[in-house]
Parts: C-alpha cells; structure tokens; sequence
C-alpha cells in the first residue's frame, strides 16, 4: 500500500468548501473522485485543514493510500488533467505509512487579504475583502499582537452546529504568529500583475508608516498548530473593529476572557481567506 502526499492550491469561490457533500462542489469530493478513477478504488482524500466555502489554498495538504503501480510524479499529472482548472495539484511524493496530512501537521499558516483601494479591480472581487474606509492601522497592528500565545478562543468561534460538538471541542489554541502587513502598488498602472504590488519588509509592530496609512493592500498573517471554525475571520473582523474605533486595545484580553463570541467583532467575508501553507516535523519520505 502507498501512502501518497499531495499539495494542493485551489480557488475556493465555487466550491461549498473543502469536506465532501452530497450534491455539493467540494475540493475533497473533486479530489477523492479523480484518485478513485485513476486507481479503480474507493479512494479517500485526507486534508490537513476543512477549509469553507469561498477560502482559496496556496498550500493545502491531503493525502490517500493505494496499491496503484502509479508514481507520486504520475499521480500528480493525471490529476491535473482530469482536475477542474480551478484545483491543482501543485507537488506529489509517496510518504512513510505513519503520514497523516490531518494529525501529523505541525502549524498551518493563513492570511486573510483586506484591499484599501479606493476601486475595487473586477479581478480581485472574488479574492478579497474591499474596505477602502479609514482605519486606525497602528491600533490594528499593536491589536494583532495580543493573539499570540495560548488563549480560550471561545469568543473568537463559531459553533460546531451540534451542543455535543461544542462541548467536546476544546477551545484553547497557540497561535506562534499573529502579525498585519501593509502592501502597496497600483492595480491600474498598466504594467499587470508581475508589479503590481510591492510588499513592506516588516510588519506593522508599533506604528503605521506613510506607506502603510496610504496602503492599497493589508495583509493579516496568522500561524498556529490549529484553528477553531470562523476564527481566523473573527479575529479579522474585531481587528477592523478595533481600527475603526468600535473596540480598544484594551478590549481584546477582556474578549478572550468572556468566552463570548456575540461580543467579538463580526465574521468578514470567506474570499478573504488563503491557507498559505501546512508544516511537518520532516520530509517523511521513504
């Protein structure tokens, strides 16, 4: 039995997430159906993370067994050929039989992308969250910060759905990273992508520069073992809040400790939202 290892990208805007569903577009459903057709199994994809629906991937990881002859290299050039355009498969390996893209993983990073242009672009309608309103960036940045470390993210969380469910999820969460950037460029200079955006070299730990106050792009970065559901969007969400002037500095220890999440800032919106990548302990190669 082979223990293949994929990473994965894909535009999440017309799938109902990642996690199969009857009668519904998913990424693992996409997946499991063109690795069951290749090797004529009942293949099943393992992911490190269920993204929602409209949140895109950079660097998903999943992984399925079988006893296919197909190489990992193989594997991932059918994939792509029977694949939707907006799913690909962006690197394959065969793994030790101990991998599991779920339990194994050691910290996945995401980032959620906040345009300030004063005019949305139609391209990036479906990839951001378009606020061009003033916003207090400094307080943003300095109210990042307090995410970092081991806190109760109750107030930060939407519900499992089922009691039972919210009772044996454990709320506590270590976030390693938690830090907000500011971009700048100009989406309608005529040059295209390749320089349209050029990116700060630190992030915005104390105060808002110039270019930061005048930023086309904020970008929040958030790195941690795992995440509970919404939670990254909520933060996201009381993070404006706070440069809007509604929340204070002081505010954001009192909401980890309310473990309330009808007192946190709002949920914005999924297309925001990229898992960025999905790390391991090794290469967990054969």
């Amino acid at each position: 039995m082979h223990n293949i290892k994929l990473t994965i990208a894909y535009d999440g805007s017309d799938f109902s997430g990642w996690q199969a569903q009857p009668g519904q577009p998913t990424i693992q459903g996409a997946l499991s159906d063109v690795a069951s057709n290749l090797t004529q199994e009942n293949c099943q994809i393992y992911g490190a993370g269920r993204t929602d629906a409209g949140v895109h991937a950079l660097g998903q990881a999943a992984h399925f067994r079988s006893q296919s002859a197909l190489s990992a290299a193989e594997f991932m050039r059918a994939f792509n050929a029977l694949l939707p355009p907006a799913i690909r498969v962006t690197s394959a390996e065969e793994v030790g039989p101990d991998f599991h893209a779920r339990w194994s993983a050691l910290a996945k990073t995401y980032q959620y992308r906040i345009l300030r242009a004063r005019v949305l672009p139609p391209f990036e309608s479906r990839y951001v969250l378009h606020d061009p309103f003033p916003l207090d960036i400094a307080a943003m940045a300095r109210a990042a910060r307090l995410f970092e470390g081991s806190h109760d993210f109750s107030s930060f969380a939407a519900s499992t759905g089922t009691e039972e469910g919210d009772r044996d999820r454990s709320p506590v969460r270590e976030i390693s990273c938690s830090r907000l950037f500011a971009r700048k460029g100009n989406y309608f200079d005529g040059k295209g992508f390749l320089t349209s955006i050029e990116s700060t070299s630190a992030s915005l730990d104390e105060t808002a520069n110039s270019q930061a106050a005048e930023s086309d792009e904020l970008l929040y970065v958030v790195r941690g073992k795992s995440f509970l559901r919404y939670m990254v969007r909520k933060i996201v969400g009381t993070l404006l809040d706070v440069g809007r002037g509604k929340i204070g500095l002081e505010d954001i220890p009192q909401l980890l400790e309310a473990r309330d999440r009808s007192r946190s800032g709002p949920t914005t919106p999924p297309q925001g939202l990229y898992l960025v990548s999905v790390e391991y302990a090794d290469p967990w190669k054969l």
